[in-house]
């Protein structure tokens, strides 16, 4: 029996043990940073002359696959971050960056759709919960407070400052990020490296934030220029059936997702490159039909392709199913009267 006791004490601390250092290894997170594998290459012998005894005549060189010798004083080893770099990227139409030591800069063309990027920034900054500690409406520059980046890289948190700031420069418009400060706890970073990094992320954060303001706001106003949709039929240029939607091509393909769905429709892959989208056709009940104002359509309920064509001031579009065939002439009617109804429904939303 105290043999049993014994043993089960010595599997009680084992296993809390055990706990204890998956805990601890799950705190680190430098194996993120460093490079894996055997280190012995450290101390792998420096090359040495060539001695060549006595009387030895070598064939001519001309140092073509000589090696160089190199002084490096950079980090090895374990102590290498291994981390590929931050790249900023620019998403804006017409726009491109630039980095340095200092800072990390958006440049956009001076047009009236970036006559507003001074406020745009200041409210992202607001919406992003980034605290401000300075802004001066004057300069457009703004100074914040220090900014916690939770990353998965990182056993502690960094902190940053930076200013912010939005003037021209060389008859464009330059979103500049410069960092006011960098720290990990209590520690203040000084690596150029890391202090570039930093610049780049908050600068990123700025411009997706503007991407997804500008592409809302343009996809608000395609909806509100065309609420109202006429859908008719008609043929393409061999004669095949066709819906004609008499809207562009890129207020129709905003809103197909929507108007499918309300009749049906489940939207699977789509492609805007090649306009076409893939949907299961399973129809609405009886009294939905009735609801929209319309009677059951005779379309088959499959899987199709839809082709979206793209005709100027209107739109195509062909539904295919599956073994490379499209709808009916009759059938083709019955889905004008469907979307028709559909993108009524839609408009109103």
């Amino acid at each position: 029996m105290a043999t049993l006791l014994q043993k089960s004490k010595v599997m009680k601390v084992a296993g809390l043990s055990l706990v204890v250092l998956l805990a601890a290894c799950s705190s680190d997170q430098r194996y993120k940073r460093q490079v894996s594998g055997n280190e012995e290459y450290l101390d792998a012998a420096p090359l040495k002359v060539l001695n060549i005894p006595q009387g030895m005549t070598l064939p001519l060189q001309n140092g073509e696959y000589e090696i160089p010798k190199i002084t490096s004083s950079g980090a090895v080893g374990k102590a290498l971050d291994i981390r590929p770099p931050v790249l900023t990227i620019s998403q804006l139409a017409g726009s491109r960056t630039e980095d340095s030591a200092e800072a990390s800069r958006l440049l956009l063309d001076n047009t009236p759709e970036n006559s507003a990027l001074w406020s745009q920034v200041a409210m992202i900054l607001e919406q992003r919960n980034i605290p401000v500690s300075s802004k001066d409406d004057g300069s457009r520059s703004i100074e914040t407070d220090w900014v916690k980046w939770d990353r998965a890289d990182e056993d502690v948190p960094l902190e940053s400052r930076h200013k912010v700031t939005v003037q021209p420069q060389a008859g464009m418009i330059a979103l500049t990020v410069t960092n006011l400060g960098l720290r990990q706890g209590t520690e203040t970073i000084t690596d150029q490296a890391e202090i570039q990094r930093y610049n780049k992320l908050l600068l990123n954060e700025l411009t997706d934030s503007l991407y997804a303001l500008r592409d809302t706001s343009n996809k608000n106003s395609i909806q509100n220029a065309y609420g109202i949709i006429d859908v008719q039929t008609g043929s393409d240029s061999t004669g095949l059936p066709v819906v004609i939607v008499r809207a562009p091509f890129d207020a129709v393909w905003e809103r197909l997702p929507h108007t499918f769905e309300s009749v049906g429709m489940k939207v699977g892959d789509r492609s805007r490159s090649t306009g076409s989208v893939v949907v299961t056709y399973k129809g609405l009940s009886s009294s939905e039909w009735q609801d929209l104002g319309i009677d059951d359509p005779s379309i088959p309920e499959a899987d199709y392709k839809v082709q979206v064509g793209d005709l100027n001031n209107r739109s195509s579009l062909q539904f295919i199913n599956t073994k490379g065939v499209p709808l009916t002439q009759k059938q083709n009617d019955d889905m004008v009267a469907v979307l028709k109804a559909a993108f009524s429904k839609v408009s109103k939303k």
